[in-house]
C-alpha cells in the first residue's frame, strides 16, 4: 500500500512539473505572438451573440472606428461579439488578435482573426489580454464577460496595473449591475465610491473612440 501511495504521488508530482513547463511554454508563446503590438484594444462580449443582433453590429462598428484610429484589437477570436469585434478591425485593416482557448465545448476560432494565440489556461490568456491593452472594451454578455471586466477592475483597484480606460458599453444593460454595486457593495462599505470611477458606461461608437483617444497613456 505504502509503495502504491508513493507511486501515485510521484505520478501527480512529475504532471504537476509537466504542467509548468506548458504554462511557461504558453506564456512565452503569448509573448513572442504580441511582443510588437503596442497599442491595442481588448473587446469583450458574448460569443452566442449573432449577426443578427444590433450589438454584433455595434461591435463591429467600434473596432472598425478604432481600427482606423490607429489601434489593434485584441478578442478571444471566437463567435458572436469576439467575431464582430476581429470583423470590425479586418475592416479597417488594423491588427485583428484572437486569443483562442481549449475547451471541451469550445467553438473554432473566427474568420476575421489575423493573429492566432491558442492557450490551455484561462490566466495565461487574462494575462495577455491586459498586458498587450492600452483599454478594455466590455460589451454585453455572460458570465465570462463579466469575468474578464471583474479581473481588470480588481487589478487596477489594487494597483498591480495602472489604471487605463474600462468602458461598459450600453448602458440600459450594465446600469442593474452598477446600481447594485452601488447600493449594496459601497452602501456596505466593501469598495469606494471612488473606485467605481475606473469603470465608465458609455452608449455610442463616437463616445468610445473619443473616450479612448482622451484617456490612453502609450
Amino acid at each position: 500500500m505504502t509503495n502504491l501511495t508513493d507511486n501515485l504521488h510521484d505520478f501527480i508530482s512529475r504532471n504537476d512539473s509537466w504542467r509548468m513547463f506548458r504554462i511557461i511554454a504558453e506564456t512565452v508563446n503569448g509573448f513572442e505572438e504580441l511582443g510588437g503590438m503596442k497599442k491595442c484594444v481588448s473587446i469583450f462580449g458574448s460569443a452566442r451573440s449573432t449577426e443578427a443582433d444590433p450589438i454584433y453590429q455595434t461591435t463591429r462598428d467600434i473596432a472598425r472606428r478604432l481600427g482606423e484610429a490607429g489601434y489593434g484589437i485584441i478578442t478571444g477570436g471566437g463567435p458572436g461579439h469576439m467575431e464582430a469585434g476581429n470583423r470590425g478591425a479586418m475592416d479597417a485593416g488594423a491588427p485583428s488578435i484572437g486569443l483562442h482557448i481549449h475547451l471541451p465545448s469550445e467553438q473554432s476560432v473566427n474568420p476575421y482573426v489575423t493573429t492566432r494565440c491558442d492557450f490551455r489556461y484561462f490566466f495565461v490568456r487574462k494575462l495577455m489580454f491586459v498586458k498587450y491593452a492600452v483599454a478594455y472594451v466590455v460589451m454585453p454578455g455572460g458570465m465570462g464577460t463579466v469575468d474578464e471586466l471583474s479581473e481588470a477592475f480588481v487589478l487596477a483597484q489594487t494597483k498591480r496595473i495602472k489604471p487605463f480606460p474600462i468602458i461598459l458599453y450600453d448602458s440600459s444593460f450594465w446600469n442593474g449591475m452598477m446600481d447594485w454595486v452601488r447600493d449594496v457593495m459601497v452602501g456596505r462599505g466593501y469598495i469606494s465610491e471612488e473606485e467605481l470611477d475606473l469603470l465608465t458606461i458609455l452608449d455610442t461608437p463616437q463616445e468610445v473612440v473619443s473616450y479612448i483617444n482622451k484617456h490612453v497613456i502609450i
